[in-house]
């Protein structure tokens, strides 16, 4: 793989455009306390989806495994400039932002070893459920004429998350189309409501997206059904399928748009970053029985 993975990109994709810009940036907490569900998948992929067509993203990793980080190509040993010292305050977010050798429109805030005893820390701290938010310099963004924030969040409803959801708009739900696919979703979404009544009423779940989908099996159709018919309008019409190259990018420290820009999984992702930037923030409200 060269260095001229966003070329490559474009080169599979004759019939890629810019898309619009938002008339706000959207700052968008992918959640989901289930492991297993392609919820840092999506956020890498979407991120790549959206810079490929023209536009600028900063992905915010908060899980300590940093997974984001290593497939977006993008250093995360302890000590490097991070989501921890950006949520403890010792660095401010000109210093933690990193520039993706992928792409030049994409941006990470890595996650080191170091944000494993963050949720520990924070709970002794002044304002401990806004840090993110107030770490986040519209201004250092600005610099980088930033679109779209993506927030990678650990498989849980700690404190990381609870930092995640008070800093963004919108949460972006990935569902596995897979038994027990719901499970879990309920609590996520009390805690949201919590969220939006206590500390960010704007929050609200703008989007679905349905992933894992294997067209062979009945279950995954009906899976996929159910969470329509559960979560109306804001499911995403996308489906992003099970693909092996999209489990395989990042070994490579890819995503699947550099590491096979013309397989289904890349495909599937350019589309829902084009749906989900040509249809704005929808505010739809979501049913949760």
């Amino acid at each position: 793989m060269t260095n001229d993975t966003a070329e490559e990109v474009q080169n599979a994709q004759p019939a890629l455009r810019a898309l619009p810009r938002p008339d706000a940036r959207r700052v968008i907490t992918i959640a989901n306390q289930k492991g297993g569900v392609g919820k840092t998948t999506t956020a890498v992929n979407l991120a790549a989806a959206l810079a490929a067509h023209g536009l600028s993203v900063l992905v915010i990793d908060l899980d300590p495994q940093g997974n984001a980080s290593t497939a977006l190509g993008i250093d995360h040993r302890s000590g490097v400039p991070s989501s921890y010292e950006l949520l403890i305050g010792e660095v401010d977010m000109s210093e933690a932002i990193h520039q993706s050798p992928h792409n030049d429109n994409l941006y990470c805030v890595p996650a080191t070893i170091d944000l494993a005893g963050a949720e520990i820390e924070l709970v002794s701290m002044v304002a401990r459920e806004g840090r993110l938010k107030n770490a986040i310099d519209h201004t250092a963004l600005d610099q980088h004429n930033i679109d779209y924030v993506l927030i990678d969040c650990p498989p849980s409803l700690g404190l990381l998350t609870v930092n995640a959801l008070v800093a963004a708009r919108e949460v972006l739900l990935p569902i596995q189309c897979e038994y027990y696919a719901l499970e879990g979703v309920g609590q996520l979404l009390r805690n949201v409501e919590l969220v939006q009544a206590h500390l960010n009423p704007s929050l609200h779940v703008s989007t679905i997206l349905l992933t894992m989908y294997d067209g062979r099996t009945k279950l995954a159709g009906q899976v996929a059904d159910e969470v329509r018919n559960h979560f109306g309008p804001v499911v995403l019409k996308t489906i992003i399928p099970r693909s092996v190259k999209v489990s395989e990018a990042p070994g490579y420290g890819l995503t699947v748009l550099e590491y096979d820009p013309a397989s289904r999984g890349a495909m599937s992702y350019l589309d829902a970053g084009k749906e989900i930037a040509e249809r704005g923030a929808a505010t739809v409200k979501v049913r949760e029985s």
